[in-house]
């Protein structure tokens, strides 16, 4: 099988974020959406103006997300915002809560838990998308990367709802009552941004995968209450293919010789978190086989 490329630099500066976007060779056209987490309110890890503002611009893109189906002061669209710009996103590009004014639903194909996947709305105006992860742990899915950011992050407040339920609802009230098995969930996150991707292929779009490995906190930025990193920086990995991309950040924990590595690495497996990349690749989303291209002279 044909490895993936993995492009990695270890420096994390606005410079290292252009310098490995072009590195990938792709030319984001159009409209341009940048899926990236706008970070709950008291958190501390969402990926900050300074560092991905001049990449935004460059694509003159314009930052995309969805409400939150956990309460929480992004579950509506007005609080959202506020938190947006608390954050500073509004400082450098237009910031779109697609699913502000509805949802629409794509098909999930093979899927064992998912009939279909809910998105914002607003996802149907994007000819391409920057799919902008910060990579680090989180509390239900073991950790947070490319093929969270497409899944729940794409997917609307009743679409989150009904990946975390593993398609059992799409009421955000009663997702969380739900009984499930963790491994369900993580394959439900597979099934939902192999949705996404193929509907950007279906439709002749694009979408390239960078993630920033910084603040690697055992919690996402969706917790309120995140805790500090628990090891150091690794870097920034770029890729056309999410699976290989998540699987790379992964390796890069696992190969750590930080000491604090292991609170990361048991956050992620006591989760089960691991799966979703095999599982991704069984979808056909993408390859677990990849090669690690260091693009630091």
């Amino acid at each position: 099988m044909e490895k993936s490329i993995v492009y990695y630099t270890k420096n994390i500066t606005p410079e290292s974020l252009i310098k490995i976007y072009e590195k990938l060779g792709v030319n984001l056209t159009g409209k341009v959406g940048v899926k990236v987490s706008t970070g709950e309110r008291g958190s501390k890890g969402y990926l900050k103006s300074d560092l991905i503002a001049p990449l935004v611009k460059k694509l003159n893109g314009t930052i995309i997300e969805c409400n939150t189906a956990y309460p929480g002061a992004r579950t509506n669209t007005k609080e959202h915002l506020e938190v947006v710009k608390e954050h500073g996103f509004t400082s450098f590009a237009d910031v779109d809560i697609m699913d502000a004014n509805g949802e629409f639903k794509i098909p999930v194909t093979n899927g064992k838990h998912l009939k279909y996947d809910i998105v914002g709305e607003g996802l149907k105006n994007y000819d391409s998308m920057l799919n902008l992860a910060h990579g680090k742990g989180h509390m239900m899915g073991g950790f947070g990367a490319n093929l969270k950011n497409q899944s729940i992050g794409v997917a609307s407040r009743n679409g989150k709802a009904y990946i975390h339920s593993c398609g059992q609802t799409d009421d955000p009230d009663k997702c969380w009552q739900v009984q499930y098995e963790q491994k369900d969930f993580i394959e439900s996150m597979a099934e939902a941004a192999k949705a996404v991707a193929d509907y950007f292929k279906e439709n002749n779009k694009q979408i390239v995968y960078i993630t920033i490995m910084n603040y690697l906190s055992v919690d996402c930025d969706c917790d309120a209450n995140q805790t500090e990193p628990v090891m150091e920086d690794l870097g920034i990995i770029a890729s056309i293919d999410p699976v290989a991309n998540d699987q790379a950040f992964i390796d890069l924990v696992w190969n750590s010789k930080d000491k604090g590595a292991k609170k990361l690495q048991e956050r992620v497996d006591r989760q089960v978190g691991r799966h979703i990349t095999k599982y991704a690749e069984s979808l056909g989303l993408g390859s677990t086989n990849y090669e690690l291209v260091c693009i630091d002279e």
